[in-house]
């Protein structure tokens, strides 16, 4: 099984924050990783994005996602037409929180499709936090009711990257660890 690990915009160093950790953690569970630097790395433009992802992963519809801030919302709208077994979404949001970069990234030009996102992913879980400097928690809450996702708030885990030194994450190891023994028991 593939998984595919999306950093944020502007932040596709891939080795900075709990990329690697969890890259090696998943490895260690015998998943094939691909933990890359993004294109367009400032805008993180959806026309560029989306079909980098796709290229990575191909038609493969048994894979993980898990994206991190811009590359969480890249994982909603690349589930608006393709298929997923899990999506770890961390640091999500829904608007462009009046930001000028994230209005150019086209994300936000059109209607999200959540019944597509809700339905091309056999399973979504969303990582939030009430102190994150950069997304109000209102956004993943509203995301967590759009797409009935699996839901994890904390309230001082930040930005759950630079902004609280995060170079581990073993609750979203978790989250993946319990869904291969849920899809091997059954």
């Amino acid at each position: 099984m593939k998984v595919i690990i999306i950093p944020g915009n502007d932040n596709t160093l891939i080795t900075s924050n709990w990329y690697q950790y969890v890259k090696k953690e998943l490895e260690k569970l015998g998943l094939e990783v691909i933990a890359e630097n993004m294109p367009d790395p400032k805008l993180a433009r959806k026309e560029i994005w989306i079909p980098f992802i796709k290229e990575k992963i191909g038609n493969d519809e048994d894979v993980i996602l898990i994206g991190h801030s811009s590359g969480a919302v890249a994982i909603l709208k690349f589930l608006e037409e393709n298929k997923c077994k899990l999506a770890i979404i961390v640091g999500a949001y829904h608007s462009d929180l009046g930001d000028e970069l994230e209005k150019k990234s086209g994300y936000f030009d059109k209607p999200w499709k959540w019944n597509l996102i809700r339905n091309n992913a056999e399973k979504i879980v969303i990582f939030a936090s009430q102190d994150d400097p950069y997304i109000p928690i209102s956004e993943p809450r509203l995301v967590k009711e759009k797409v009935d996702a699996e839901y994890h708030e904390y309230k001082d885990e930040g930005h759950f990257g630079a902004d609280v030194n995060k170079k581990e994450f073993p609750e979203l190891v978790l989250v993946v660890k319990k869904m291969l023994q849920n899809s091997s028991s059954s």
